[in-house]
């Protein structure tokens, strides 16, 4: 087994100089590099099993969330977020977080949902 060339020492060159704050904002930017991609596919890519995670932290029952999110999937509103769609019947409609759930795994609000995305242009999206 090669053992592990240490740069260290060149690598601290470079940090020899900066004071506690600079050495803090340099951490933050490399941590933001590190993690931006990670935000990226979250961002970008969902699951059913991740909305139902997100809905079983919101208070729902496993059923009650397999049922919100199989009806946001078929009609392709999943990746907008089982729990901010939730959010947005409850604040539109001025419901509960629970009722709002209730109301859209039953079938309620599809149409409205799909009519705020399209107004806000958030249409769009990948198969």
């Amino acid at each position: 087994m090669k053992e592990r060339e240490d740069n260290f020492i060149e690598l601290r060159k470079a940090l020899r100089n900066f004071t506690d704050l600079e050495l803090k904002e340099h951490f933050f930017l490399l941590s933001d590099k590190i993690v931006d991609p990670l935000l990226e596919l979250g961002q970008k890519y969902t699951s059913k099993s991740i909305e139902r995670s997100v809905l079983l932290r919101m208070g729902f029952s496993s059923i009650e969330a397999k049922s919100i999110v199989d009806l946001l999937h078929e009609h392709r509103l999943l990746r907008k977020g089982a729990g901010h769609c939730v959010y947005i019947i409850s604040k539109d409609k001025e419901l509960s977080i629970r009722e709002a759930g209730i109301q859209i795994g039953e079938g309620h609000h599809i149409d409205y949902l799909l009519g705020v995305f399209k107004k806000n242009g958030k249409t769009k999206t990948k198969r």
